[in-house]
């Protein structure tokens, strides 16, 4: 349940809420405020978050997410945990340095794409693994599509 609640909160409610927010408060254009905010909340707090979940707690990525039982994968897990913190950390210094959020949005939205793709190609799909798998091919559209506006518009 609390997995549910911190991706719902970081994916859409919290990301929605600061669009709007700023949007009221500011004249900046929204697909700014769409790549601002999404690189904020889904790639700087959320893959922050489950970064350090990875880290320290192995068994709830393998096992809960994965389906895989056996400890043996939480070195590999614990890799991603590290890749997830410092994707995360670029994301959440975004909001200081905005001149991060462009690449920061390029690269979250390609791990996130890919990491979707391989949520699918799994035959033993969970509840967890399947909110994984939407809300990564969700993020990843946001900020791949965020990301080529911003080359072609």
């Amino acid at each position: 349940m609390v997995y549910l609640l911190v991706v719902g909160l970081t994916m859409l409610v919290l990301p929605l809420a600061s669009i709007a927010v700023e949007f009221d408060m500011s004249n900046a254009p929204m697909a700014w405020l769409i790549g601002k905010w999404f690189v904020f909340w889904s790639v700087g707090a959320r893959l922050f978050l489950a970064g350090v979940r990875q880290y320290v707690q192995p068994a709830f990525t393998s096992r809960d997410i994965m389906g895989i039982e056996s400890p043996e994968v939480y070195g590999l897990v614990r890799e991603l945990g590290g890749a997830n913190i410092a994707s995360g950390v670029l994301g959440l210094a975004s909001i200081a340095m905005p001149n991060f959020v462009l690449p920061t949005a390029i690269g979250a939205g390609i791990f996130l794409a890919v990491a979707g793709v391989e949520h699918v190609r799994t035959a033993h799909r969970g509840r967890h693994e399947t909110i994984a798998m939407i809300s990564d091919f969700f993020v990843a559209a946001v900020l791949i599509g965020f990301a080529l506006g911003t080359f072609f518009f």
